[in-house]
């Protein structure tokens, strides 16, 4: 009965924390960027360049890595932990690798590759190689987001049966 309970517990704290994990990775991206990116309509004048925009963004998204890394660990402790105590599904399983491996691609592939290119200045932010890195990063953090969705939707069609 204990374990019946200890396990409702860990599960409760895996959704919020997959839920958490999610509405930062909306919010970033569907709200923040939009402002971030049109300063002048909040500013009343252009007073940021696009670049200014862009380092002030990056920071906003190297922050939202920490809660992907903190998602992508509740991700391996529960589902390591429910794979081990035989409470296997195929779907679950395959979204979460696929959710940390966009988690980890999103945070130490492609965050450390643009943080490196700013460093480089303006001009190295106008090549086709930081347009595709940075396309890349979005790819990426959308196939987390959807990941991250299937499992939680997942994890509730299992515990609410």
């Amino acid at each position: 009965m204990q374990t019946l309970k200890t396990n409702k517990y860990l599960t409760i704290g895996y959704l919020l924390i997959l839920g958490i994990v999610l509405g930062a990775s909306i919010y970033a991206g569907a709200v923040v960027a939009p402002v971030t990116f049109h300063s002048e309509q909040w500013l009343g004048s252009e007073m940021l360049s696009r670049f200014q925009e862009g380092l002030i963004m990056t920071e906003n998204f190297v922050r939202l890595g920490y809660f992907i890394i903190a998602g992508t660990l509740a991700i391996i402790l529960y589902e390591g932990y429910q794979y081990k105590r035989f409470n296997r599904d195929m779907t679950k399983t395959l979204s979460s690798l696929g959710a940390i491996m966009s988690g980890m691609l999103f945070k130490y592939f492609y965050m450390s590759s643009i943080l490196e290119m700013q460093a480089q200045g303006e001009k190295v932010l106008q090549s086709k190689v930081f347009e595709n890195m940075h396309k890349g990063s979005e790819i990426a953090l959308t196939l987390f987001m959807i990941f991250v969705i299937i499992l939680f939707v997942r994890t509730l069609q299992k515990e609410l049966k």
